[in-house]
């Protein structure tokens, strides 16, 4: 624009019309400022000065008005643009990228994040920026209560510093300053995202050099918080949404197939239903089930032994056909069974190169009948799960069939036998033929035979000594919880080699029994099944295991032992270790364990030591402490009463 000549004293009308015309083509704030100038320099006796510059002072003002007037649109639209932007959006990265992006442009600022809320860790974690050189800008973490953040967090009001570095004002985070000191950040302005009273996030510009904004700028960024706040919540309102009907997708599909699943497992229980009824076999069953689950299948009976298998087509794991009742997988077996009994529902065991097995319980009746196994590959849906428990009854409904008609099969051998041992045996003829029936002759010397385990039920042991491997010439029963067998004098050792190899090869449990003198007629077997009935309490109390002994063997203990006498036990062992327990009470000096051990290791000082993990020289201490207590047991005799003394000490002193 030209430079127009000082106004002279009556040009105040051309004056005015310069400044319209500036005003009007929107002339720098410099143009005015240079008109101001020359009327300043007017001289000061000129009765229009004052009235001049007060013009352009005026024009001046207009100027400014109309520039405030137009950054005032131009924000205004740049807002209704940046709403229009952020409406349009529903993808939640997308949105905050641009509401970022927006604030950014709209301020000319160098850098600009927006860091949402998390209200459980009380933090606020970058998720857009824009303008950031540093990758440690994208990720930094702010706690509510350190830097701006605290502020706004508390005042929900919009913050500025011109040097955030050394602003004072509130607390700063050692890692926050260590971000802003590697992006060069100086000023900064936050202002909050706010929604229903509550804080979600902060929008923040930044710049590398001192600067403040004006009231308008940081209104136009707190107009822009607001939309970008309400974009937020549509936005996530959206994922939501999307969420909420992706799951129902699901759950329709998760429905139908369950539905299916259903549908399968009531046609599986129907077919077993209708093979029970039809009294299909067991290894029939166990066909129909490996079928329907697509594995192998195993049933054992109580003494986790194999009684049934079959496997469905196409499966080859090894699990099945590698069983053994008392292998390596013996502990995980007894394991899972227990805990399946416990709740009556299966469980896992164990899993090995992609074979896993399921064990169930099967009940019947009062008691345990035995367990099924189901060998399969992958994971087992819940209704597969359930159709092999369902599978699991019926097959107990299988066993408890075959042991009750076992039971009546062998009905007649065990009434007999419960009579022969009856006080009141009834017609001693009658007897006899009943005997002869079954291979016995009552005439002849017989032998009685009591054996108790800690393993299987005495129940089990009968039905398997009656029928899968039957003794000659003897009645076999279950009686009291006690295997009672009956036979002939001559059978006797047999039998007693029998039972005794069967109990530790099979079942691998402890056992102990008593096997009578012969007696020469059926007369003598009450009293003798009373006598024996009483040495089996001795057996358990003296620690035999793994043992049938004959009764012979008895007689030492019969005197102590048969009565129950607990005043004549305690004199006993008051006259033959009195002092020795006396003083491992007052000192502590473990001389009767000692005694005991070194006894049970055949008196040898050695290998008691290495038992109880001490030296040698300490058991002969004690052993020479312990002959000045007792004397000297050199005989036999002495050696066995003190031995036994001490075997009932340890017994009694474990009840307590």
């Amino acid at each position: 624009m030209r430079s127009s000549a000082p106004p002279s004293p009556d040009g105040a009308g051309t004056l005015v019309a310069e400044l319209i015309h500036l005003l009007h083509q929107g002339a720098p704030a410099g143009d005015f400022a240079r008109r101001l100038a020359e009327v300043e320099a007017l001289p000061d006796h000129l009765p229009a000065k004052s009235t001049l510059a007060e013009t352009v002072r005026m024009a001046m003002a207009i100027r400014n008005r109309l520039e405030l007037q137009q950054q005032r649109e131009r924000g205004m639209l740049a807002v209704i643009d940046s709403a229009q932007a952020l409406s349009s959006r529903l993808d939640l990265q997308s949105l905050l990228a641009a509401l970022v992006q927006r604030a950014r442009n709209l301020l000319g600022s160098d850098v600009a994040w927006l860091s949402v809320y998390d209200a459980e860790r009380g933090e606020f974690h970058v998720l857009a920026a824009d303008g950031a050189m540093r990758q440690t800008t994208s990720g930094m973490v702010a706690r509510h209560d350190r830097g701006v953040a605290s502020v706004v967090m508390s005042t929900r009001l919009p913050f500025m510093t011109p040097d955030y570095l050394h602003d004072m004002r509130f607390g700063h985070d050692a890692g926050l300053d260590a971000a802003f000191r590697d992006e060069g950040i100086a000023a900064l302005v936050g202002v909050p995202l706010v929604w229903d009273g509550e804080v979600t996030g902060l929008l923040f510009v930044a710049d590398r050099y001192h600067r403040l904004h004006t009231a308008q700028s940081i209104s136009i960024l707190c107009t822009l918080a607001t939309h970008g706040a309400v974009a937020l919540k549509n936005a996530r309102d959206f994922e939501r949404a999307n969420a909420a009907l992706h799951d129902a997708d699901q759950a329709r599909a998760e429905l139908e197939r369950h539905v299916r699943s259903i549908q399968a497992a009531t046609d599986a229980h129907e077919q077993l239903t209708s093979l029970l009824a039809r009294g299909a076999s067991l290894a029939t069953l166990c066909e129909s089930v490996a079928r329907l689950l697509g594995g192998s299948v195993l049933v054992l009976d109580e003494a986790l032994q194999a009684v049934s298998a079959a496997a469905a087509p196409g499966h080859a794991g090894p699990g099945a056909a590698g069983y053994t009742p008392h292998g390596e997988r013996s502990a995980e077996v007894a394991r899972a069974l227990r805990q399946s009994r416990e709740t009556g529902r299966s469980v896992p065991a164990w899993q090995v190169e992609g074979e896993s097995c399921r064990i169930m319980a099967v009940i019947g009746g009062d008691g345990i009948l035995g367990a099924a196994l189901l060998f399969h590959g992958g994971a087992l849906e819940e209704i597969a799960i359930r159709t092999f428990e369902r599978s699991a009854s019926v097959i107990g409904v299988v066993l408890l069939s075959r042991q009750r008609l076992e039971a009546s099969k062998s009905h007649d051998a065990s009434d007999l036998l419960r009579s022969l041992v009856w006080p009141r045996q009834g017609e001693l003829k009658d007897l006899v033929g009943r005997a002869e029936h079954h291979g016995v002759d009552l005439s002849r010397p017989l032998a009685l035979m009591l054996v108790e385990m800690d393993g299987p039920s005495a129940g089990y042991a009968a039905r398997r000594f009656r029928t899968m491997r039957p003794l000659p010439d003897a009645l076999v029963d279950d009686l009291d919880g006690t295997l009672v067998i009956l036979c002939g004098a001559t059978g006797a050792l047999d039998a007693r080699l029998a039972v005794s190899a069967w109990a530790r090869s099979e079942l691998h449990a402890a056992h102990r029994g008593v096997l009578s003198r012969p007696i020469g007629g059926p007369a003598e077997i009450p009293a003798l099944y009373a006598t024996l009935g009483r040495a089996l309490p001795v057996l358990r109390r003296i620690g035999v295991q793994g043992q049938i002994v004959n009764q012979n063997e008895l007689a030492l203990y019969s005197t102590l032992f048969e009565s129950h006498d607990q005043a004549s036990l305690g004199s006993f062992l008051e006259a033959t270790i009195g002092p020795l327990i006396s003083l491992d009470r007052k000192r502590s000096a473990e001389l009767a364990p000692t005694l005991l051990s070194y006894f049970d290791n055949n008196q040898n000082a050695k290998t008691t030591a290495q038992r109880l993990g001490i030296h040698v020289n300490t058991v002969r201490q004690r052993l020479a402490t312990i002959e000045t207590l007792l004397g000297h047991w050199g005989q036999a005799s002495r050696a066995l009463e003190i031995h036994i003394a001490l075997r009932l000490w340890h017994l009694s002193a474990g009840a307590d």
